[in-house]
């Protein structure tokens, strides 16, 4: 289950090296959104926790991270291709459009939050809300997530390779939720459902994408929405 690290861009010629002990956040986020499809690929050096750090990207291009960064690291990305070799804070790759967001570490709370396409992939493990609103990309987390993960996702993928905490997909929408492990509890309108065919195609593909080509796809539950707080009834007004 590899993930991007394992091919460093020290094997890359002509890699464009930010250096945030020697540059301000401000000047190296510029750099990295000015740059055109194609151009780098770019390796940012102690990033040390920095908020914010390679947001708003609109172009492919490949950027690496050499240490934890803070908050919304990576957040509205668009066709670029971040890894973070180390943690993430809160909110990595919110209202991401399109791109792929690696995290070689773990992740803090609401990853992927917002997201609307992509592909998000956390090695370790991630805090509360992880997916939150989640309007249509894919996150993969190989490690666990915490409590109230995928609240009120309306489109899209997580896939859990270890265990999920409280409430999981409380309010949730079309979206879909597939876990390996245990499930400490479920939010309101979440259920268990059956795993049809198309969503083990589905599954494998993500699998596949994110570097856990070796897994078995039927070892996954499925969940989703029970379809029964759509529209407003008395009888279920505990549950909004």
């Amino acid at each position: 289950m590899a993930g991007p690290a394992d091919s460093p861009m020290e094997a890359l010629a002509n890699v464009a090296v930010l250096d945030l002990a020697r540059e301000d956040l401000r000047a190296v986020n510029q750099r990295l959104q000015a740059a055109e499809a194609g151009a780098g690929p770019f390796r940012v050096l102690h990033p040390r926790g920095a908020h914010a750090l390679a947001c708003g990207l609109t172009a492919s291009i490949d950027v690496e991270i050499k240490g934890h960064t803070g908050y919304y690291c990576a957040g509205m990305n668009t066709a670029a291709r971040v890894v973070v070799n180390g943690n993430a804070g809160v909110g990595v790759a919110e209202n991401m459009m399109s791109g792929e967001v690696w995290v070689n570490g773990d992740a803090s709370q609401s990853a992927g939050a917002t997201a609307h396409g992509g592909l998000l992939v956390v090695e370790g493990n991630t805090a509360a809300r992880c997916g939150i609103s989640l309007k249509g990309a894919d996150i993969v987390v190989k490690g666990n997530v915490g409590h109230m993960s995928m609240f009120l996702a309306q489109a899209g993928n997580l896939v859990v390779l270890g265990d999920a905490g409280d409430s999981l997909g409380d309010s949730i929408y079309e979206a879909r939720i597939y876990v390996r492990g245990k499930v400490a509890s479920l939010g309101a309108d979440c259920i268990e459902k059956d795993m049809r065919e198309e969503h083990r195609v589905a599954l494998r593909a993500l699998l596949d994408r994110a570097g856990c080509g070796d897994l078995d796809v039927g070892e996954f539950r499925r969940y989703g929405s029970a379809r029964e707080l759509y529209h407003f009834k008395s009888e279920n007004l505990d549950s909004y």
